[in-house]
């Protein structure tokens, strides 16, 4: 797999695919675009792209400081995601490796929020996010980001791009199945070329 930087002249990222916007876990496992040519962006590609990632989406400060441990970590999940991704789309039953994956990382931090007190506001709650734990904090949410998708109703509406090369999943509306108007312009001009090229056999 040859990663490509992102820069003015190389093929840009494609905006986010449908269903994004709401589920975070899903644009974890999109966060490795393929392209043509065999190409890929990687935008958890290095600590510092890892630490811009989850600053963009609520689940770090800009003065993190992510490590190249820390953005290993993130990728390790992307990947779970992306093969439970596969095994709902294709119903076929999961790896349980992956399973445990997204389960441990969960279970890594508290995500409810506690009680807290104290004289002046009296009782309420807060998610504590320690700078210690900020990346086993921003784990535990996508996780579980990924279980509410993979066990609710949208989980219906998931889907693969259905534009080669393309790698990313999205949540269909209607009879859609591309991740984005130039993955639907690419499958489209393959299919007229088939066309043409089955015309000419004749």
């Amino acid at each position: 797999m040859r990663i490509v930087n992102q820069s003015p002249i190389a093929d840009p990222a494609p905006p986010p695919a449908p269903g994004e916007e709401r589920y975070r876990s899903l644009a974890l496992a999109n966060s490795v675009i393929a392209l043509p040519g065999g190409q890929f962006i990687d935008l958890l590609g290095s600590p510092a792209a890892a630490n811009e990632w989850l600053v963009d989406r609520g689940l770090a400060p800009a003065d993190a400081g992510m490590r190249e441990m820390c953005a290993a970590q993130l990728r390790s999940l992307r990947e779970q995601v992306r093969t439970l991704l596969a095994s709902r789309v294709a119903a076929v039953p999961a790896l349980p490796a992956a399973v445990a994956a997204v389960n441990d990382a969960m279970n890594r931090v508290p995500t409810a929020p506690l009680l807290q007190w104290d004289e002046r506001r009296g009782p309420y709650r807060v998610t504590p996010h320690p700078t210690t734990q900020i990346v086993d904090h921003a784990l535990a949410t996508l996780a579980a980001d990924a279980a509410d998708l993979l066990t609710g109703a949208d989980a219906e509406r998931l889907t693969a791009c259905g534009s080669a090369p393309c790698n990313r999943y999205l949540l269909r509306h209607g009879r859609r199945h591309w991740c984005s108007t130039r993955c639907g312009d690419r499958a489209r001009a393959a299919r007229a070329y088939a066309r043409r090229t089955r015309s000419a056999g004749d």
